[in-house]
């Protein structure tokens, strides 16, 4: 994963939007049970073709170098090879992230020639797991045959993998299958109570169990798969995987570069959400209640990036907004509590995470941890989320 390309160029401010997360359509061919978005049906108001082709103007006159466009399923829009093609011509790099279940070798070959540049497939567990994740029979095996699909068209295939209670056991296994099928880069994240996930809260970690989660993706990156000829196993960590504990820098560098650790959220600061229907977020994985007051239809991107009320708020958070243990925590003036999304998802605003390796220990050290109990049921509307309530009990014997 080129982490150049998530850099302002030369010459443009700081805050440019230089990556961004677009939804295409929330059509889906698949109805996974950990859908964020709550995909299946198309909206009634999704951006046609020439609204999609304005805002890639849009997106690069602001500054964009990389786009990874989702859905839904990207592929079952039509013209999905002319958005490449127009994303392509105005200098931004493209991906698409797919759950593959219909994307064959000659689909990704054609992609590949109008310039898609990397294709990313999500497989979420072994194949009991990841079709009780995906509610497909024989998806695993769709999944991995569009990870060979992409190595047979010649693109960098990647892996995204959502981490939860059904599958954090099986992190090693899944390393060694993905890296079998030519993956060398594999995106992780914890799965937040938000969309369809927030209907099955007995899927998600408790807050104490993002150490052994954590630990096993480190074992994996420093003595993971490899190959001859191949680079090695690189884990990029999602923004919700963190912080600050002994395997921060492990999980944050990128091979070959200076030793890295998480320096706060991009959202709203390098990075732009777009949903199918044209709402504008700082980050796509933002619940939309939350985090999203500007729409393409009411107001240009360039507008809604410069001027936005909840984009501004991302980008001037600040330790003084921190509360609950992060208020007081020794690294939150750089953290800023960790992957906003999370926070709010689970405890109704950001500031506060409790899925924090540093913080999970050190309140072991004083014979506690934190357990997440479901209040209210999520509204069952697309990127939304329920509310938990957080209660500080004493560390069982022997944890």
């Amino acid at each position: 994963m080129q982490t150049s390309r998530r850099r302002p160029r030369p010459g443009t401010p700081d805050t440019a939007p230089v990556y961004a997360v677009w939804e295409l359509t929330r059509r889906c061919d698949q109805a996974c049970a950990h859908c964020g978005s709550r995909a299946g049906l198309p909206q009634a108001d999704e951006l046609d073709t020439a609204g999609v082709l304005d805002v890639v103007a849009q997106l690069a006159e602001l500054g964009c170098r990389e786009v990874t466009l989702i859905g839904g399923e990207a592929y079952l829009r039509p013209d999905l090879d002319e958005i490449i093609q127009a994303l392509v011509q105005a200098g931004v790099f493209v991906s698409v992230l797919t759950g593959g279940r219909a994307l064959d070798e000659a689909m990704v070959r054609h992609l590949a020639s109008v310039g898609l540049g990397q294709l990313a497939v999500s497989v979420d567990g072994l194949q009991e797991t990841h079709e009780r994740m995906r509610r497909v029979p024989g998806g695993y095996a769709l999944a991995l045959g569009a990870l060979d699909a992409g190595v047979a068209a010649g693109l960098p295939v990647t892996a995204n993998t959502q981490i939860n209670r059904l599958n954090k056991h099986q992190l090693p296994e899944i390393a060694q299958v993905l890296h079998a099928h030519g993956v060398d880069c594999w995106q992780v994240q914890l799965t937040s109570p938000m969309g369809r996930a927030a209907d099955a809260p007995d899927w998600l970690l408790q807050p104490w169990e993002v150490v052994e989660v954590i630990d096993a993706l480190a074992e994996i990156q420093l003595r993971g798969p490899s190959a001859p000829g191949r680079p090695p196993f690189d884990i990029f960590a999602g923004d919700n995987i963190g912080y600050f504990g002994p395997n921060e820098v492990v999980l944050r560098s990128r091979p070959g570069r200076a030793p890295a650790h998480w320096g706060g959220c991009s959202g709203g600061k390098r990075v732009i959400g777009l949903e199918s229907d044209g709402k504008v977020k700082p980050c796509l994985s933002m619940p939309t209640q939350d985090y999203c007051t500007g729409r393409l239809s009411e107001r240009s991107l360039r507008q809604i990036w410069e001027e936005d009320p909840s984009i501004l708020a991302c980008r001037s958070q600040d330790p003084g907004q921190l509360w609950g243990f992060c208020g007081s925590c020794y690294y939150g003036a750089v953290c800023l509590a960790g992957c906003p999304s999370t926070s709010t998802s689970v405890l109704g605003r950001r500031g506060n995470n409790p899925f924090c390796y540093y913080r999970v220990t050190e309140l072991a050290r004083r014979g506690l941890r934190e357990r997440l109990l479901r209040r209210e049921p999520a509204s069952g509307a697309p990127f939304d989320h329920g509310c938990f309530e957080l209660i500080e009990e004493d560390l069982p014997p022997g944890a």
